[in-house]
């Protein structure tokens, strides 16, 4: 499309699918996806904006023995409750203090997700095993880890934030799935020391990528969104 181009009601279309179509996947099929393709998405996905042009984003991708590594990694430290005690994240993802309506969201998406599980509340072992899954990227062939310079700032991370996005939509237009991890933060020692950061270097989040399981029952997982009039204020006069 020429950069002034008005966009034709199936263009729009295709990017309105790509966007809604987006979920987190928790179950991949172990198709590998080609270097080719990862490399495409990153590509398009770079024309993310960021404050002037700084492009903050570092993507280390993982397939294969490096990917099986950290998880092996990451997974034996995670079933180890001492070494377990010993890592904590180095920023904060979630608010100290939580306040209705967003805690009410949280809870009702994890409750939604073990329900499709058959994991009761009162079943500590079986989330203990879900939540573990995200330290084998849910089985997706491909695991990305995201880093950023410690001397950026807080704009920085909102660049950040439009160029995962740009990544998940990206990867829906090639039929692929993705999951946003920021499970990994808790584990930003190992990472770091695994995939060889310098000092200056910080972990931002990880991601699954790859082909979703349509026969896993927690890929049926449809979140609920507050409509427009409940978070848009137009002002017209």
């Amino acid at each position: 499309m020429n950069l002034f181009d008005r966009p034709t009601e199936a263009d729009a279309a295709a990017v309105d699918a790509a966007i809604t179509s987006r979920r987190s996947v928790r179950a991949f099929l172990p198709t590998p996806v080609p270097r080719a393709t990862v490399e495409d998405i990153l590509r398009v996905a770079s024309r993310a904006p960021s404050g002037t042009n700084t492009q903050p984003w570092q993507v280390h991708v993982l397939i294969g023995a490096a990917r099986q590594r950290l998880c092996d990694r990451i997974s034996a430290v995670y079933e180890n409750p001492a070494e377990l005690a010993t890592h904590q994240q180095e920023y904060d993802y979630y608010p100290k203090a939580w306040a209705s309506p967003y805690i009410d969201r949280r809870r009702k998406v994890g409750w939604d997700l073990y329900a499709l599980l058959g994991l009761a509340k009162t079943d500590k072992a079986g989330m203990h095993r879900q939540h573990g899954r995200n330290y084998r990227f849910f089985d997706a062939p491909v695991g990305l880890i995201f880093s950023i310079d410690r001397v950026m700032q807080q704009g920085s991370w909102l660049d950040y934030g439009m160029f995962l996005q740009s990544i998940m939509v990206a990867a829906r237009a090639r039929g692929l799935h993705t999951c946003p991890q920021a499970a990994f933060t808790q584990f930003h020692r190992l990472i770091a020391e695994e995939l060889a950061f310098r000092p200056e270097q910080m972990l931002v989040c990880g991601m699954a990528l790859g082909y979703a399981d349509p026969a896993a029952v927690e890929n049926s997982l449809v979140t609920e969104r507050a409509q427009v009039s409940e978070f848009a204020t137009f002002l017209e006069e």
